[in-house]
C-alpha cells in the first residue's frame, strides 16, 4: 500500500484501546491518558505518512507497527527514566550518568529521610533551627573555615556570591580564568546575570599582581580567582598566587573569592595523581570565600559549597536569592553523610568513598574483573562473540583533573549477529542500561567503573540480547 492507502487503514482509537496487550497497562495508566497517547502516536503516524518518512515495509504490518509505537510510548511514561545503570565508559565523574557514585552508607540515609518525616530545621526544643548548622560545623572542622552553606551546585554558589557581594559593582578576574564549563556555563555571563561588572586584567597566558592593583577603583567589590578545572594553559604563563591576592585584598579591604570548581579535601598527589587544589589550602591562604562542587571529587550529591568568613556567609544567607538556590532535605542529609566520611582516618576514607575508591582502584583488580566476564561470555557463546581483554585508559571526568588518564583494562566485544553500533544501542536499552564506548567497530567495556557483581548483569544482558 502507498501512504495514502495506509492512512485509510488506520484503526479507530476505540479499537486500539481494546487490544489485549494495550489493556494490560490499564492498572498502571488510566484509560483517558492511554487515549491521549494513542491519538498522539496516530497524529505522528499521519504526519510521517504525508512527509514520506514511514518505513518501506510497513504496508503489511500496519497494526503491529502502530501497536508497537503506542506500547513503547506507554512504557516510556510509566518506566523510570532516572534509574540504576552500569557505567562501562570508564569515566568516573560522568555527568550523563549522575557524576559521583555515592558511598555505600548513603543509600540508607536517603531511605531514612524519604520514608517518614525528617528533621530539617527544627531543634530539640521544637524551635525553628538553621538547616545549615550541622553542615557548617563539619566544614569548619574539615577546612578550618568560620562558616559554610550549600546551594544547588557550584554555578549557583558563584552566582549567589556575586549577586550578594558585587551587584552593580566591579569584580576583577584574570583573562586566563574566564572559563566555560559544560552546559554552556560561562563566567562572564554569570557575572552579567548577577549584576556584577566584570573587569578583566592581564592576558590569556600571563597576569601579574600589578594588573590587579591597577584595576582597583572605588567601585571594586571583589577580587576573584577561578581554577581552570577543565583545561590547562602551558608554556609562557604566569598566575598570581592566592596569598598575594589575599594580601592585596587586605590592603584595599576588598574580599577575595576563590572559585575552585571541583575542589578536593584530600591530597591526591600522595597516590600518584596530579595535585588538585585543596579547599583547606585556600582557607589557610586567607581567602575570604571559597566555593566548590559537592558532586565531583567530594563525592556527594549535586550541590555547591560556599565557605569562609562568617560575616560574609551570614550576608549571603540573608540574600533573597539564597532561598531560591537552597537545597532540599535529601541533598542536606546526603551532604552531611558525605562530609562525615572525611572525619575518619585517611585509609578509611579511601575504602568508603565512592569516587576516591574508583580513582585508586588497582589495575590488578580491574584486569581480574575483565577476565571474569571474558570467561563467562566465552563459555556461553563460544565463537559467536569475538572477545579481547585490552589495556586502555580511563578518565576522571566532570572537569576534575582533566588532563589525567588512569590505566585500566577493557573487554572489547563484537558479534557477527549485528553491528557494534546496534549492540551498543541494545545494551543501552537493556532493563538495566549498560553504557560502553565504541572504538574501531568494537564495543569496549571499561572495568574501572564497573562495580563488583555487575559482571553478572552484563552477562545476562548478552544472553537476552543475543538469544533474541
Amino acid at each position: 500500500m502507498n501512504n495514502q492507502e495506509l492512512l485509510k487503514h488506520i484503526p479507530a482509537v476505540d479499537k486500539i484501546l481494546c487490544d489485549p496487550e494495550i489493556k494490560n497497562f490499564i492498572s498502571e495508566i488510566a484509560p483517558q491518558y492511554t487515549v491521549k497517547i494513542i491519538r498522539k502516536k496516530l497524529d505522528e503516524f499521519r504526519r510521517a505518512a504525508y512527509e514520506n518518512q514511514l518505513p518501506s515495509d510497513i504496508g503489511t504490518n500496519l497494526q503491529a507497527y502502530l501497536k508497537k509505537t503506542i506500547i513503547q510510548e506507554i512504557k516510556s511514561l510509566i518506566e523510570p527514566y532516572f534509574r540504576y545503570a552500569i557505567n562501562a565508559l570508564g569515566i568516573i565523574l560522568h555527568t550523563g550518568l549522575g557524576r559521583a557514585p555515592l558511598s555505600h552508607n548513603l543509600a540508607q540515609v536517603a531511605y531514612n529521610i524519604a520514608y517518614r518525616y525528617s528533621r530539617l530545621q527544627i531543634d530539640d526544643e521544637g524551635r525553628r533551627d538553621d538547616r545549615y548548622k550541622k553542615i557548617s560545623k563539619l566544614l569548619q572542622i574539615i577546612t578550618d573555615c568560620e562558616a559554610g552553606i550549600i546551594v544547588n551546585n557550584n554555578a549557583a554558589a558563584t552566582l549567589l556570591i556575586l549577586t550578594a557581594l558585587a551587584q552593580g559593582k566591579e569584580v576583577i578576574v584574570s583573562r586566563g580564568q574566564l572559563i566555560e564549563i559544560g552546559g554552556s556555563f560561562r563566567l562572564p555571563e554569570i557575572m552579567k546575570v548577577s549584576g556584577a561588572i566584570l573587569k578583566e586584567v592581564g592576558t590569556t597566558n600571563r597576569t601579574h599582581l600589578k594588573d590587579y592593583e591597577e584595576a582597583i577603583t572605588e567601585n571594586t567589590a571583589v577580587i576573584m580567582r577561578v581554577h581552570q578545572s577543565n583545561y590547562r594553559i602551558l608554556g609562557f604563563t604566569k598566575e598570581v598566587p592566592l596569598e598575594e591576592l589575599v594580601n592585596l585584598g587586605r590592603k584595599y579591604q576588598i574580599p577575595v573569592v576563590d572559585d575552585l570548581g571541583s575542589g578536593a579535601l584530600l591530597d591526591f598527589s600522595k597516590y600518584g595523581l596530579p595535585k588538585e587544589p585543596l579547599v583547606q589550602d585556600s582557607i589557610k591562604c586567607g581567602a575570604d570565600l571559597v566555593c566548590f562542587s559537592g558532586d565531583k571529587l567530594i563525592g556527594g550529591p549535586q550541590c555547591g559549597f560556599i565557605i569562609g568568613k562568617k560575616k560574609l556567609i551570614d550576608k549571603i544567607k540573608k540574600h533573597p536569592l539564597a532561598r531560591a538556590l537552597r537545597c532540599d532535605k535529601f541533598t542536606n542529609a546526603l551532604c552531611e553523610a558525605t562530609l562525615s566520611i572525611f572525619l575518619k582516618p585517611e585509609e578509611t576514607i579511601i575504602k568508603e568513598h565512592g569516587v576516591i575508591g574508583l580513582m585508586l582502584k588497582p589495575t590488578s583488580k580491574i584486569k581480574r574483573q575483565a577476565h571474569k566476564l571474558y570467561r563467562l561470555l566465552k563459555n556461553a557463546f563460544g565463537n559467536d562473540l569475538e572477545l579481547e581483554v585490552r589495556a586502555d585508559v580511563s578518565e576522571i571526568g566532570g572537569g576534575s583533573l582533566s588532563t589525567e588518564e588512569l590505566p585500566t583494562y577493557v573487554l572489547a566485544i563484537r558479534t557477527r549477529q549485528m553491528s557494534s553500533t546496534d549492540l551498543a544501542r541494545r545494551l543501552r536499552r537493556y532493563r538495566v542500561p549498560i553504557f560502553g564506548r565504541l572504538k574501531d567497530d568494537w564495543v569496549l567495556l571499561d572495568f574501572r567503573t564497573i562495580f563488583d557483581g555487575e559482571e553478572k548483569i552484563i552477562f545476562q544482558a548478552f544472553k537476552d540480547i543475543l538469544g533474541s
